[in-house]
């Protein structure tokens, strides 16, 4: 007792009396994000308003014309707009908001139903001696579903089933996140043949869709190849030393019900869950053929996961009482993810209530062409980057940045399929640091990953990419990529 008192004493008296000094740790992600937010509204004071006027563009979109921009008279965010900005936010943001609680409430029932566990205990098994194997499996299908198709948000799908598996293997849910993440933004950002952000950069630019294939095939391999070599490095690291893992304590609860499940605790499926597996792989064949022949998207999603919930649940033997609190149970879960997808929609909100939104754009199109042409292409790069934390869609920054960089490109000796490239590679690289991305926020929050431990473990990867994607767009400049 008077050894606890001791203690208890101790840990009371400062660090600072010892001399050691505090380590420093990132603000929590509500704090980052409300200062965004005022930092915005700031701006609209500091920035002079100006706007571009809107045209219809390919596939029926919405783009600018580069030619329009005009100044116009401040719009300054008041007290009422900035007090407003959140909630208008989370309004702004809804379908990304309701998507990610319906997630969670999904693969909570399934989980009920007893499917995820006697699947992970399955695979377990099979790859129980060369689990490490499953990581570069997943990443490359991962990516090339995401580099055809070009949806990175399918790693909210892809996060709820492979984190048990990861977590049963001796990893963590860091690695489950990280697969995820890591493959669908190296598919996207390299789009070989996707047609959000390479097809659509491509036709506003007047280039061929699709052309150039060959050297985004060879960034595709190269960004996948390095994604997967740092997960492996790490997820091996957690296996031989589970302490090691970044999320430790967040992951207490899930190795107690997902690790070290012996043969005599061995789920066996009935009959009921048997045929509801069947009629999942059913509803997973109907959602992938929505998205890709109907243009499904996340409220068509949303409304089949509803269904599918309902429809497995019932089939396992649960009533409807236990469904629903399946759902209960897990929009609890992700309730803060998807509250802070929709803060981080206010920063956008308030620069876009200001009308500072297009002179951001038009002032970064410029300073770029201020520099020699190899610079001007890795300047291009950083502007998308950066524009990327305003508009973290890649169909939308597309639509806003590249009828300006475009024929820019041509005034300063940049080809255009560099241009695209540098769009493609800018806005890749932020998707999953900044925490103004939506999709991003709700994965870390179905997985039980903090933002801020995210930073820490992405930023050597990100560095790497980075100069990488540098590396390319020399390259591409150096032989005036163009076919």
């Amino acid at each position: 007792m008077a050894l606890e008192k001791v203690e208890k004493a101790a840990s009371d008296i400062p660090t600072e009396s010892y001399g050691i000094k505090k380590k420093f740790t990132l603000p929590h992600i509500y704090v980052l994000l409300f200062f965004f937010i005022a930092l915005g509204a700031i701006a609209t004071y500091l920035v002079p308003a100006g706007i571009y006027e809107r045209v219809p563009g390919p596939e029926g979109r919405t783009t600018i014309d580069p030619a329009s921009f005009q100044w116009v008279e401040r719009t300054p965010v008041g007290l009422t707009e900035f007090m407003t900005a959140i909630p208008r936010g989370l309004v702004a943001a809804g379908e990304v908001v309701f998507f990610t609680f319906i997630i969670g409430g999904i693969f909570t029932v399934i989980r009920h139903t007893g499917l995820i566990e006697i699947g992970v205990d399955r695979l377990t098994r099979k790859f129980s001696t060369r689990s490490i194997a499953l990581i570069p499996v997943l990443m490359i299908v991962f990516a090339t579903v995401c580099s055809l198709i070009g949806t990175q948000e399918l790693s909210l799908v892809y996060v709820p089933v492979i984190l048990p598996l990861m977590i049963a293997m001796g990893y963590d849910s860091m690695v489950a996140a990280a697969v995820a993440l890591v493959a669908t933004t190296a598919g996207f950002m390299t789009g070989f043949l996707n047609p959000i952000n390479t097809g659509l950069g491509q036709k506003i630019s007047g280039l061929p869709v699709f052309s150039g294939i060959e050297m985004r095939f060879i960034a595709f391999i190269v960004f996948v190849l390095v994604g997967i070599i740092y997960i492996v490095r790490y997820a091996q690291k957690v296996r031989e030393n589970p302490k090691s893992s970044l999320v430790y304590e967040e992951d207490a609860s899930k190795r107690t019900a997902y690790l070290n499940k012996s043969e005599v605790n061995k789920p066996v499926a009935s009959m009921r869950q048997k045929v509801a597996f069947l009629v999942l792989l059913g509803f997973f064949v109907l959602l992938v053929y929505g998205v890709l022949a109907k243009g499904w998207f996340m409220l068509e999603m949303a409304g089949l996961f509803i269904l599918m919930g309902i429809v497995i649940g019932m089939i396992s033997g649960l009533n409807l009482t236990n469904i629903c609190e399946g759902f209960n149970e897990g929009f609890r879960e992700v309730m803060v993810g998807a509250i802070i997808i929709g803060v981080a929609r206010a920063v956008a909100v308030v620069l876009e209530d200001g009308q500072v939104m297009d002179t951001i754009v038009n002032s970064l199109g410029a300073s770029v062409g201020e520099f020699p042409a190899i610079f001007s292409a890795i300047g291009m790069f950083f502007v998308q980057m950066l524009f990327s934390f305003l508009v973290p869609s890649g169909s939308g920054q597309a639509l806003v940045t590249m009828p300006i960089l475009a024929p820019l490109s041509d005034l300063i000796g940049v080809t255009r399929q560099t241009a695209v490239l540098a769009y493609q590679f800018g806005d890749g690289l932020g998707n999953i640091l900044f925490p103004t991305s939506g999709y991003f926020l709700a994965t870390l929050a179905i997985a039980g990953v903090p933002w801020q431990k995210w930073v820490r473990f992405y930023i050597p990867l990100f560095l790497v990419w980075l100069v990488l994607a540098i590396g390319f767009l020399i390259f591409a400049q150096m032989i005036q990529w163009n076919g």
